[in-house]
């Protein structure tokens, strides 16, 4: 099926064709970078937006969820916010617009990435994950701006880096390739913020690869507006003795798909995914990872924990894979889920796929309402049940974020989940 087939084409569907014609004379890039959109975009009107019937968009019917594309909105005015740790280095984005960089830490570099499209630069990057991969194709079909990020090796920033997206209306396509030298160390935040209420599509893409011996910290906070849909990716490759820690944490957005996609490519590489998800409303997220264990001796643990309010649904889909030559891998998934309305919906697909024999796997689920006991021990206190229940549930997901170093960042994290639990609770 195509999506020329048939007069059944959505609205959706067919307002992307209309804006890639429209679009294409004014997209930033060379002739490299053309070619890679075409065969990006002719993949995705083969395919057509995923329904059911694709596995991996089995809970997020994307055809039926994504009805329609808000318009562009030129007039659009974003402003930018407070950074997260006030003493980091922060490079705005606003209504998809990357500002120059300035005063940047030593060993850190980054380039407009609308200047690595118009000189062909970014067309290496240009690229599907798999098959299945929408999210890539819209986003490198359309990607005007973001930022080209490398941290050179043996260089240390002691301080986040803040990647400050913010919008009022209209679409954003916005990519982060990243490269992290030979024992390099940071910390990233990539931070979406919806400003009003009229409804926004952005899509994301972070392509990351570190190299020997790096350690990165990766926290991506989505604070989208109530009407706005958000889809995101990341791709990591960790070479030998890298450290990757992923944080993300989903506070906002109508239609929200997050997908994380790792190869441990190099001996004694270790990945660490620490998810919120806190869901109210009618709102949809899901956050889907793919892992391959590909090489021996590498380790990786998954914790996501999910509040899940109303009539909001939730995904997460896990997949592990450890290739016949991973022998000595140690890989553990666990999501656990608060449902706090009889309504309120919560899908879990975690998978392993082992092809070799001397490795430690496991993955568990759990699904549960507060506690009565736990209640009541407050309430016997003194406590009203509403606060009382905000202490139960703010406990249950701040111990993630309680996994970070820099006290700041912990601080300003547990500051959005306080402040989203207390209008939404």
């Amino acid at each position: 099926m195509t999506l020329q087939a048939a007069n059944r084409l959505t609205a959706a569907e067919t307002q992307l064709i209309d804006a890639y014609t429209n679009q294409i004379g004014s997209l930033p890039g060379d002739g490299a970078v053309l070619l890679k959109r075409d065969g990006l975009f002719d993949g995705l009107k083969r395919q057509g937006l995923p329904t059911r019937r694709v596995e991996t968009f089995h809970y997020t019917d994307l055809k039926a969820l994504l009805r329609a594309l808000p318009a562009d909105e030129p007039q659009a005015v974003a402003k930018s916010e407070a950074p997260i740790v006030n003493d980091g280095t922060v490079l705005r984005i606003l209504q998809g617009v990357a500002e120059t960089p300035a005063n940047l830490p030593e060993g850190l570099t980054v380039e407009l990435y609308r200047e690595a499209l118009s000189s062909g630069a970014a067309a290496e990057g240009l690229t599907a994950f798999n098959s299945d991969d929408t999210i890539g194709r819209i986003n490198g079909a359309f990607v005007r701006d973001g930022y080209a990020i490398a941290v050179a090796a043996d260089t240390v920033i002691d301080r986040p880096v803040e990647l400050q997206s913010v919008h009022a209306a209209g679409q954003l396509h916005l990519r982060f390739p990243a490269t992290f030298g030979k024992g390099s160390k940071a910390t990233v935040i990539e931070r979406h913020i919806g400003q009003s209420g009229s409804a926004a599509l952005a899509t994301v893409v972070a392509d990351l690869k570190l190299d020997e011996g790096a350690e990165i910290t990766w926290v991506i906070v989505q604070g989208e507006g109530d009407a706005d849909s958000h889809l995101g990716q990341i791709r990591a490759e960790l070479g030998t003795d890298a450290k990757f820690r992923l944080f993300v944490i989903n506070a906002g957005g109508k239609l929200v798909r997050q997908e994380v996609h790792v190869k441990t490519v190099g001996e004694g590489s270790d990945f660490t995914l620490r998810g919120v998800n806190l869901l109210g409303g009618d709102t949809h997220t899901d956050v889907t990872m793919t892992l391959g264990h590909d090489v021996p001796n590498t380790t990786s643990t998954e914790i996501i924990r999910n509040v899940v309010f109303d009539r909001a649904k939730g995904v997460f889909q896990g997949m592990i894979r450890v290739a016949p030559d991973a022998q000595k891998t140690d890989a553990r998934m666990a999501c656990n889920t608060l449902l706090m309305s009889d309504d309120a919906e919560f899908s879990v697909k975690p998978e392993l796929e082992i092809f070799a024999d001397d490795v430690q796997c496991a993955h568990g689920a759990t699904v549960a309402d507060i506690h009565k006991s736990h209640l009541y021990y407050l309430m016997s206190r003194g406590i009203p049940e509403k606060k009382a229940r905000g202490l139960l549930v703010n406990g249950f997901v701040a111990e993630i974020v309680e996994e970070l170093e820099d006290e700041a960042l912990v601080e300003a994290l547990e500051e959005i989940i306080t402040d989203w639990l207390e209008h939404h609770g």
